[in-house]
């Protein structure tokens, strides 16, 4: 039986919601949005007019689509090219999802969601669900197939995971854009003590290239060696604008809550790094390069005003 105007609405009016969970789980946006298309075509095919709940339907659908794909995603992990990071959403993606709470703003941070990949795809259901979206733990073992003890036991031993390091800062986006700034400045100062100023002793910097673009595969630590990358990287360099088909202009946003460091050449953008901030300073720059997973960015990016660069490279 066809979907009735009513059935696609109550399906449309879940959607953000989805999405958000969706990429939360999977660490990417466009395969967020393809489980989310899979679970509208699961509610097409259902018997709709009993299905009760439907929120609590569709969210089953597509966390258990998820687990699914979290599972073939650690095989195809394997034989990717470098160092796997996550694809990085610029402020204001609905994508994001609720950023009501300090909670809901961890879970999308981009540290965390990069700690989330050491948690199995059940943890990493558990986390998400209760500590994103505060589903008590009697839905999340029913969604899950497992006891709501289990659940709770699954939790607790996610956030331990998930907490392992120093205690991040959450900072409203305005801090975040005057602590990326702040970063620029010192990185293009000329002086690598500026910055190593900034960073934690032991601090470290990583990339994703997806082997399109150049990134070291093991991570820069400590302040100074992360410092004279960072001013290496940031260095204008005619092999440079080579690499990503232009002169970068760079600016000071933010990406999944967290001050970062974008680059964009003729509106598209080419790098985008993501510093994890803590009361000690900032201990992480994670740069997301590869061009398969800036596709939304650079859509976000044209949809934004943004003013004008701090520095052109």
């Amino acid at each position: 039986m066809p979907l009735t105007v009513d059935d696609v609405d109550r399906f449309e009016l879940s959607r953000r919601r989805l999405e958000a969970i969706a990429y939360r789980l999977l660490g990417s946006a466009d395969e967020a949005e393809d489980v989310v298309q899979e679970t509208f075509l699961r509610w097409q095919a259902a018997d709709v007019d009993r299905v009760e709940v439907p929120e609590a339907w569709l969210t089953k659908v597509l966390t258990n689509l998820c687990l699914n794909q979290l599972t073939s995603a650690r095989a195809r992990r394997e034989t990717y090219v470098g160092r796997w990071l996550p694809e990085p959403l610029l402020a204001g993606d609905p994508m994001l999802g609720p950023a009501d709470t300090a909670e809901q703003r961890e879970s999308v941070s981009y540290a965390v969601l990069t700690l989330m990949e050491r948690l199995s795809p059940n943890e990493r259901a558990v986390y998400v669900l209760r500590e994103a979206f505060d589903y008590p733990h009697r839905e999340i073992a029913e969604i899950l197939g497992i006891t709501e003890a289990a659940s709770q036991q699954i939790f607790h031993r996610a956030k331990k995971h998930v907490a392992y390091g120093k205690a991040r800062t959450d900072v409203d986006q305005a801090a975040a854009r005057r602590i990326a700034a702040e970063f620029l400045a010192a990185a293009t100062s000329g002086r690598t003590d500026e910055l190593v100023r900034l960073l934690t002793k032991d601090a470290i910097s990583i990339g994703d290239g997806g082997g399109k673009v150049p990134a070291r595969t093991r991570a820069f630590e400590g302040a100074v060696a992360v410092a004279k990358f960072v001013w290496g990287l940031l260095k204008p360099a005619e092999a440079k604008r080579a690499i990503v088909g232009g002169s970068p202009e760079i600016y000071a946003w933010t990406a999944n809550g967290e001050p970062a460091v974008v680059a964009v050449v003729e509106g598209r953008v080419v790098a985008i790094m993501c510093l994890e901030v803590t009361a000690e300073g900032i201990t992480a720059c994670r740069t997301q390069a590869n061009p398969d997973k800036l596709e939304r960015a650079t859509q976000q990016w044209a949809a934004a005003s943004h003013g004008g660069p701090l520095l052109m490279m």
